[in-house]
């Protein structure tokens, strides 16, 4: 398949497709707004500067930001790709989706999503690349189409496609920054490493930098696409009155980020743009989640929401023209994890299954099966799926961590990273912001544990989380999609196709 966004082709048909895009453009209704969804895989926050980070550039979510609306406070519904896609396209919390609350499984048809529902409302939808998923789409019941629309070469592909008159609705989902990556290419690409901020649950090491550079180097590489659609919309002259949306399914493919509940595995960059409607320039720091989204989407587009949606819609946060906690109700979000891969003995088919509440201050955990491994167990002889520690991709920096488990120096790490967990987890952020010291058991922090558990009780109750309403079992009943992918990596600390 050719890449017009890689290859000179693009330079080279540009002319006479944007011809063809335009004469659609002069048809098209200007009432409804165009629908622009782009979702990195695997990107986490705070890695743009718009959050701080001195070292990765992302020109195009800085543009988005700047002339929209930037949130401090996004998290995703659960830091594993197909439950957090599920909860962006249904708008609602993944533990409701059956199936579809845990990775390589399937979604049912009877949930309803926001592309599907424009699509009946005379919205041309599409997507690119990685949508929902990984996973089956058929034992769900879909069988000519997809949740997020039909698979399109391109965003020119797509826009050549719109039929006249019609809004559209796109999902431009990248499969940067997922590993694998090729080693030291952040380096040779220009990445500074001695400058890159390396948080305090992973050694400080040139192994580490590095791997944290080729990272952002896939970062990049998916800002590039970002800015590429983002320019075609403008030449296209709907840039106004198109919602962009850029964000990360959840946090990065290292360990302690992607398939855990701390920040940098739950907390994720969203920038909104809305020329026509929505005031720009602003930060907001109410607490947003991912099945906020499909409500969103659906009500700037004059579509009624469906009842079963538990997100809320920030449409009236965005066209309200303030900045920082505009909702006073929204001071917490709440999300969980399933099973990511069966990562514990053979043979188990059970997941890590947690959920957690974060506040300005405070992060809570509740793992309900403390006796399993967070992170897999480390045989790989006996494990389910024939690797160590499977529920973190393969890198260097968690080869590091493995390696040096003996070392005095470094043995704190892997304790933070693959050990055992307590059912309770509390962490003071104001104290400490990466979440290293479980403060639960301190009779100083009684009262916060207590409410905190409490009110996370009750919104999983609300939500009819299996977890706390029964039937929880059948989470790990599902059957699993995925297969191991057998690589060099895999031979030695294990890695896991999705």
């Amino acid at each position: 398949m050719i890449d017009w966004t890689r290859t000179g082709v693009r330079a080279a048909v540009m002319g006479v497709l944007m011809l063809v895009i335009v004469g659609r453009v002069l048809a098209a209704s200007p009432e409804r707004p165009n629908i622009i969804f782009a979702i990195a895989d695997d990107w986490g926050w705070p890695h743009s500067p718009m959050y701080g980070d001195p070292v990765v550039k992302t020109p195009a979510f800085d543009r988005i930001a700047k002339e929209g609306v930037l949130f401090d406070f996004a998290y995703v519904s659960a830091p594993s790709c197909t439950p957090s896609r599920g909860a962006v396209l249904t708008g609602q919390y993944h533990w409701r989706l059956e199936e579809g609350a845990n990775l390589w499984s399937t979604l049912q048809t009877k949930f309803p999503t926001y592309p599907l529902l424009l699509e009946k409302a005379g919205y041309f939808v599409g997507h690119w690349r990685k949508a929902w998923g990984p996973g089956r789409l058929e034992p769900g019941g879909y069988t000519n189409t997809d949740p997020a629309g039909p698979n399109f070469k391109n965003f020119e592909d797509f826009i050549t496609h719109r039929p006249k008159g019609a809004p559209f609705c796109f999902w431009l989902g990248a499969h940067d920054p997922h590993r694998p990556y090729v080693d030291g290419q952040g380096k040779k690409g220009g990445i500074d490493v001695d400058k890159i901020p390396v948080p305090g649950f992973w050694p400080n090491v040139p192994q580490v930098r590095s791997d944290i550079a080729d990272y952002y180097f896939a970062v990049q590489r998916f800002d590039s696409d970002v800015a590429h659609v983002i320019d075609l919309v403008e030449k296209m002259g709907e840039l106004e009155n198109t919602i962009i949306v850029v964000t990360g399914d959840h946090g990065l493919p290292f360990p302690r980020c992607k398939s855990n509940l701390y920040d940098m595995s739950v907390h994720v960059p969203l920038a909104i743009r809305w020329g026509a409607k929505v005031p720009g320039g602003r930060r907001v720091t109410d607490f947003v989640s991912f099945v906020d989204l499909a409500p969103t989407f659906l009500d700037a587009a004059g579509v009624p929401i469906p009842d079963e949606m538990t997100g809320r819609s920030l449409l009236p946060m965005l066209e309200s023209g303030k900045s920082g906690r505009i909702d006073p109700a929204r001071d917490h979000a709440i999300f969980g994890k399933e099973r990511h891969v069966p990562s514990q003995a053979r043979p188990s088919m059970e997941g890590y299954p947690s959920r957690a509440m974060r506040t300005d201050r405070y992060v809570y955990i509740r793992n309900f099966k403390p006796g399993l491994w967070p992170d897999g167990i480390a045989d790989a002889t006996q494990a389910a799926m024939g690797w160590a520690f499977s529920d973190t991709d393969d890198g260097p920096t968690k080869a590091f961590i493995i390696e040096h488990r003996d070392d005095p120096q470094y043995a704190k790490y892997f304790e933070w990273n693959f050990a055992k967990r307590p059912a309770e987890e509390l962490y003071d952020l104001s104290k400490d912001p990466d979440q290293l010291h479980n403060v639960a058991t301190d009779p100083e922090y009684k009262e916060v544990r207590e409410r905190l558990s409490k009110q996370l009780t009750e919104e999983l109750r609300e939500t009819a989380d299996p977890r706390v309403v029964g039937g929880a079992d059948k989470f790990d009943e599902y059957l699993y999609y995925g297969g191991p992918r057998k690589t060099k990596e895999t031979k030695k600390h294990g890695n896991k196709e999705e």
